[in-house]
């Protein structure tokens, strides 16, 4: 498979610097994108993965700092270019970036379109006549009408303006997108516009997703392969059908009592009680562990080992030998509100 791989991270850490400490925002993650797929992260608001793309893309704030073992796109070693050579021969021409809040990312004083083509033109030779084809092509992808390029971004909703969006991103014909949370803040009709216009997409395209939410029903829908954040670490990863049909961390198997099926004997969601930990300096044991039901002394003391539970399917905790017994339990609300 590793010639089929288009992003590879390895080892990737992001640190802030506070008052109160240093924040350990992501810690020591690997992963790899494959041509032509989609790759869901999933986690709940907090769990790094937002900061995880910011640190790849290198758009962390002042205060935040990244160090990983080796990132390569292609192949290519991309982790040690320059600023100025990751800019000019990587970011948008090769990844580009749907970013969070993307449909409050246009500038309200200028023509929908105008930003569109000055975005092609900052990256490349093209004339403008030649940008303005583009993007009479992009939008059209996209399903937006061409004439709609006159518009500021006022005139647009909510779903067209995250279109509008999309359609930038896919200005430089790069081998892989970003999108992070491209349907927070859109009503559910909107959402399923959105996701279908993306699937259609995808199909004309070569170029591969990663796909960033914490919405559960979202990532399932999508993805080909999906990794669960928590605390800065992938707790889980697997194809989307093993994922949700046979999940083996706790934390997993919690968000997908979240997710609403059909399947469900009760339509009842149960929550995971508790908040996300705040990551200021080395934590002991499993990060999970202070809101996990199936916690024990193992996993207050040691930090888990990630184990292969089929060849494509990782997971780290203590328990994973456990599993049946905690999907029996963790299908009970009881289980969780102890």
């Amino acid at each position: 498979m590793t010639e089929n791989v288009l992003l590879s991270v390895l080892n990737l850490s992001v640190g802030y610097s506070t008052q109160q400490g240093v924040v350990n925002a992501v810690s020591d993650v690997s992963f790899d994108v494959q041509k032509n797929e989609v790759f869901g992260i999933a986690g709940e608001s907090g769990c790094g993965k937002s900061t995880l793309i910011r640190a790849l893309l290198r758009l962390l704030s002042n205060n935040g700092a990244s160090t990983a073992t080796a990132i390569t796109y292609e192949g290519q070693d991309i982790q040690n270019l320059s600023d100025n050579a990751f800019r000019d021969t990587i970011l948008w021409k090769r990844i580009s970036l749907v970013p969070q809040s993307a449909m409050n990312s246009l500038n309200p004083v200028y023509r929908v379109g105008d930003q569109v083509i000055e975005a092609i033109r900052a990256h490349s030779r093209a004339s403008r006549s030649e940008a303005r084809e583009r993007v009479e092509f992009l939008f059209d992808i996209v399903g937006l009408q061409p004439e709609l390029m006159k518009n500021y971004p006022h005139e647009f909703s909510g779903g067209m303006r995250q279109r509008a969006m999309i359609a930038m991103s896919l200005a430089l014909d790069p081998g892989l997108i970003i999108m992070d949370e491209p349907t927070t803040g859109l009503d559910v009709l909107v959402q399923e516009r959105i996701l279908r216009r993306v699937r259609e997409i995808r199909a004309e395209i070569s170029s591969s997703i990663i796909l960033i939410t914490h919405d559960i029903a979202v990532i399932a829908e999508m993805s080909d392969r999906i990794a669960v954040m928590y605390g800065g670490k992938i707790m889980e990863s697997a194809a989307a059908i093993d994922l949700f049909e046979s999940p083996y961390h706790p934390y997993t198997l919690g968000l997908k009592n979240a997710f609403p099926s059909i399947k469900a004997v009760n339509n009842e969601l149960i929550s995971i009680p508790g908040s996300p930990p705040a990551l200021l300096g080395d934590e002991p044991g499993c990060l999970f562990q202070p809101r996990c039901p199936f916690s024990d002394s193992a996993c207050v003391q040691v930090v888990p080992d990630r184990h292969y539970v089929s060849e494509l399917h990782q997971v780290s905790c203590h328990r994973h030998a456990d599993v049946l017994e905690l999907r029996e339990r963790a299908a009970q609300k009881s289980t969780w509100h102890y």
